[in-house]
């Protein structure tokens, strides 16, 4: 397809759950809902359009070990482009990707720069460790170098404990947060255990990642203050292997992250319920291989999230939460075409028929 050439989508255009129409046009990469004039070169793609789908928790750079050769940077990005995932929110990457910026073949990335964590309280090779008294010029950094989001490490076991323990006094996250605000920043937090979660909502934070520790008594707390959660369930789904792994020497981390599995479905649907945001993340390229958001949008729905709001949680809501337009008139045209009503049956995801990256097919 050429740069000139015009691209008409036909057949039905979800530009909102609710606003559904039958065709729409893309001309110099851009989104129109007018025929254009004196247009000769046009191909059509038939199907169920839906804005480029939103990862909001991947890694890009990153795998099991920390940071990767752009070369498999490459890989990772394209694999999430071909399921359809055009919006990535990068939750945390050691790896410098900018570059990717420069290719308009790839998906658009929203950098929360490099993970903050405590000394020896994460993984290996991912983040800056440090101590609270260096956790605020760490988050300005942070805030400076990424694209509007920070991500702090909440909680990790602790060796001493055995279990899972909050890395940060609630006195140096409240400054750290404020900091980042300040520099036009969000925060966002990993925690999977119960006892970080209130201090860093009071603390002013955006967004917890995973909130497997979410309960009765903070789910409201999320809820009056609007803060998000991203709760990863295809990477949640791993605790009872990790589990098994740390048995013998931390017993009490691993019935804890058993437990937190259990009740991991409960936890999203009562957090829903509660009015708590929430967002389509995978986790991709710690661990998790790239190109799972179909299956964490059907998590969602085992979960007992309404199919049309686990569909807005990587589409419509998504995008508008991190302030990037979906279908709009003049917006550039990221879009992936389906055989049929996603609304109908969110696996649908799992087949994309065309990928459509700033107007051009992609796959």
């Amino acid at each position: 397809m050429s740069d000139r050439a015009v691209l008409h989508v036909k057949g039905r255009v979800l530009v909102g759950p609710d606003d559904v129409r039958d065709e729409l046009w893309v001309v110099g990469g851009r989104i129109s809902y007018e025929r254009p004039t004196g247009a000769r070169d046009i191909r059509t793609v038939e199907g169920w359009a839906l804005p480029g789908l939103v990862d909001a928790h991947c890694h890009v750079g990153l795998d099991a070990h920390g940071p990767v050769p752009d070369d498999v940077s490459e890989k990772q990005a394209l694999t999430d482009r071909e399921a359809g995932t055009l919006l990535i929110r990068d939750a945390g990457s050691p790896s410098d990707t900018r570059w990717i910026d420069d290719r308009a073949d790839l998906p658009k990335i929203i950098r929360a720069g490099r993970h903050i964590a405590r000394t020896r309280r994460y993984i290996r090779n991912y983040a800056h460790e440090i101590e609270p008294e260096d956790l605020v010029a760490y988050v300005a950094q942070e805030a400076r170098r990424g694209d509007g989001w920070v991500k702090l490490v909440g909680d990790w076991i602790d060796r001493e404990t055995g279990d899972l323990s909050a890395c940060w006094p609630r006195e140096a996250a409240a400054a750290a947060i404020a900091e980042a605000h300040r520099l036009g920043a969000r925060v966002t937090a990993h925690c999977f255990a119960e006892d970080s979660l209130r201090d860093l909502v009071e603390a002013g934070i955006d967004c917890v990642e995973h909130a497997t520790g979410l309960t009765e008594e903070t789910i409201p707390l999320f809820a009056s203050r609007g803060v998000a959660i991203v709760p990863t369930l295809v990477n949640i789904a791993t605790f009872p292997q990790l589990a098994a792994g740390g048995e013998t020497k931390f017993p009490r981390w691993s019935a804890h992250m058993r437990a937190l599995h259990e009740r991991r479905y409960d936890t999203v649907r009562a957090a829903y319920d509660a009015g708590v945001p929430v967002y389509v993340g995978t986790d991709a390229g710690g661990s998790l291989a790239h190109g799972l958001v179909a299956g964490e949008v059907a998590e969602l729905v085992t979960a007992g999230i309404p199919p049309i709001e686990a569909l807005s949680a990587t589409t419509w809501g998504a995008r508008r939460w991190l302030g990037r337009p979906g279908l709009d008139e003049g917006a550039p045209a990221d879009l992936v075409v389906y055989e049929g009503d996603p609304r109908a049956d969110v696996r649908v995801l799992a087949a994309p028929r065309r990928v459509v990256l700033d107007g051009r097919v992609v796959g």
